[in-house]
């Protein structure tokens, strides 16, 4: 199966301003890539890339004064599978958890485990261990938080999302993330590119999606507290502890976003020509 990605997005900029941005495919998803990223900034300027503390690809320009445009435009190859299942997957003691996973463990700007460790426990200390305790978790948050694009709020934490009921995919990441932290459950945020392929096709603008992964048998497994469902063609932009580390783009200076046109689309083959109908 064949996906072409990219994105359109233009800002209004005062006065020349750094920015750093996280707009690329992952370093795991790149060789996959069937026609490469054409990444484009107008007006052209002095661009430097570099992989950040999370092995993000990231980019770092001195954006001029006027409008900024951001382009991008891909194919990719997957499987065409849904994620996996990994039913058996058990939790991994604390004391035996390898070192670069423990930061996963902890309380973030968005993810207060120290709020909600005591409703975590409460909700969940009886749920079975492994992947059915984030399962339940995931039920659970799916549940409780109603989605629409009017509730989001770029200072909404988990708790936030906890105690209002409403958010966007961001806000059921957040809150699923703490709780499994909460529950001594590594898991860390992810952004990336979810188009409807193998489900109802959206009428809503195309946008990033963010999901999480957790830290089960040794090895990172993906889900997704906003859809509840395994999904066909997710593709990895960015990983790490949340919302904040993974922003697709950081403006160091007043910015005003113009245009913002994102595209997930499955194609019949790797010039991404032409569209799959839904």
């Amino acid at each position: 199966m064949f996906i072409r990605i990219g994105y359109d997005i233009e800002f209004d900029v005062p006065s020349p301003t750094a920015m750093m941005m996280l707009l690329r495919v992952h370093p795991s998803v790149e060789p996959a890539l069937v026609r490469p990223e054409d990444l484009n900034v107008e007006p052209a300027t002095d661009v430097r890339d570099f992989d950040d503390p999370f092995g993000n690809r990231a980019r770092r320009i001195l954006a001029p004064a006027g409008v900024l445009r951001l382009t991008n435009d891909a194919v990719v190859r997957v499987d065409g599978l849904p994620d996996p299942v990994a039913a058996d997957a058990e939790e991994v003691p604390v004391a035996e958890l390898p070192p670069e996973v423990m930061p996963f463990l902890l309380a973030s700007r968005y993810c207060e485990v120290d709020r909600l460790s005591e409703v975590a426990w409460d909700l969940f200390a009886n749920a079975p261990r492994g992947w059915g305790r984030v399962q339940a978790i995931v039920d659970y948050v799916h549940d409780h938080i109603t989605f629409g694009y009017q509730y989001a709020r770029w200072t909404k934490t988990a708790y936030d999302a906890f105690e209002e009921k409403k958010g966007v995919c961001r806000d059921f990441t957040h809150l699923a993330v703490a709780f499994c932290r909460c529950m001594n459950i590594p898991a860390r945020y992810v952004t990336g590119y979810l188009g409807d392929i193998g489900v109802v096709h959206s009428p809503d603008p195309m946008d990033f999606s963010a999901w999480f992964e957790v830290y089960l048998g040794g090895r990172w497994h993906t889900f997704d507290a906003r859809h509840n469902q395994r999904r066909i063609g997710r593709l990895l932009m960015a990983k790490g502890r949340d919302a904040v580390d993974v922003a697709i783009t950081t403006s160091f200076g007043p910015t005003r976003l113009k245009k913002f046109v994102v595209w997930t689309d499955e194609v019949t083959d790797a010039t991404g020509e032409t569209k799959v109908q839904p």
